[in-house]
């Protein structure tokens, strides 16, 4: 297995990776640094979350840029404002001891006027979701006239959230002479519409992990059980599995916020994540979780994208995903860096056939809760 110095990363980047115990590059690093660090390419990555894309497209990003030059070089697209913090956050560790490259996150349920406060700065790359980036090119406020690099981070989840027109509006928005870098755990069919129409003919493009993108360190179970008799069922499971993080999905708001009641009333020590809620109040909830104050966290599908923690045990799916996308995405929040993680459907009778199908889908096996 080759090293990052084996595969083109500059000492001073690979300097940055040792502090934070970077040692290995994953897969799908070995596979697409040497390929986006080389030709000036087009490029499609199919991977599923927790394999390392970050650094897979944020090390050749990083040593592209010319901190020289005061200008926006690179673009990241994500689509959750969760998962613009990490991007940035985790770019900005990667250049602890490079030349100063300046990192900027622009997303919605933040306070606008202060993210163009600080993209006045000398900014190399923008880290942004979809609608809040467009609002910021609408206005005028940011300069894309010299990015060389656009980066789509799971593509499949931004179009599942809605933004295909505000993405093809950025692509037709950035230089012509750009290279497109996109990354996917899935491959619906408006992301080859994306490739197809904005990526060139002879683009690169390597897939990692062969399951439709659901990662093999983690197992499937499912539970059947009445609506009734769910909350119990779940508590039952928390007790037997005591001491262990997860994170619990419900469909919708509504379901995240009385679970998170039931669960409280009894002493858990759980909260939830849903779109209602103020970023102040996001970010609080998310440095208890992360500082392992709470063991659980309760949360919709768009309000887990791209939250990273590391050492979860178990992903719960106390209500079945609306779209099977959904699925390897909630599933990839556990089985990281290499580690197991087990992933439970709780599921009534009626709902068994759509764990078939599920299955049958992902090319995976879900077995009976035990």
């Amino acid at each position: 297995m080759a090293s990052f110095s084996e595969l083109g990363i500059s000492k001073q980047l690979i300097k940055g990776l040792t502090e934070l115990n970077i040692l290995t590059p994953t897969e799908i690093q070995q596979q697409a640094i040497p390929i986006l660090l080389g030709e000036r390419t087009d490029f499609v990555g199919q991977a599923q979350t927790g394999t390392g894309k970050t650094a897979a497209f944020g090390l050749p990003l990083l040593q592209k840029i010319d901190a020289s030059k005061n200008e926006v070089q690179g673009l990241v697209i994500a689509p959750t404002r969760e998962l613009c913090q990490q991007i940035a956050k985790q770019l900005f560790k990667f250049t602890k001891y490079t030349d100063k490259i300046f990192v900027e996150a622009v997303y919605g349920g933040a306070d606008m006027s202060l993210q163009i406060k600080r993209l006045q700065r000398p900014t190399h790359v923008i880290v942004a979701t979809p609608g809040r980036l467009m609002d910021l090119i609408n206005k005028s406020i940011v300069d894309l006239s010299r990015v060389k690099t656009v980066i789509l981070d799971e593509a499949d989840e931004m179009l599942s959230m809605g933004f295909k027109q505000d993405i093809h509006a950025i692509l037709d928005y950035v230089p012509v002479e750009k290279h497109i870098w996109l990354f996917s755990a899935t491959m619906p069919e408006g992301i080859r519409e994306i490739i197809r129409k904005f990526l060139n003919n002879d683009a690169k493009r390597i897939e990692v992990g062969r399951s439709a993108g659901v990662n093999a360190n983690i197992s499937h179970e499912y539970l059947v059980c009445n609506s009734k008799d769910k909350v119990q069922e779940l508590l039952h499971f928390l007790s037997y599995n005591g001491g262990e993080r997860g994170m619990i999905f419900c469909q919708t708001k509504q379901a995240v916020r009385l679970l998170t009641k039931q669960l409280q009333a009894r002493n858990l020590m759980v909260e939830g994540i849903e779109g209602d809620m103020g970023q102040r109040d996001r970010d609080k909830v998310m440095r208890k979780f992360k500082s392992e104050k709470i063991d659980l966290l309760i949360t919709t599908d768009i309000s887990a994208r791209g939250i990273d923690v590391k050492g979860l045990s178990f992903v719960l799916h106390y209500q079945l995903p609306q779209q099977n996308e959904y699925y390897t995405h909630r599933s990839g929040r556990t089985g990281r860096a290499g580690m197991k993680g087990n992933s439970i459907l709780f599921i009534s009778e009626k709902e068994k056939q759509k764990v078939y199908e599920l299955a049958k889908l992902l090319k995976i096996k879900i077995n009976p809760l035990n």
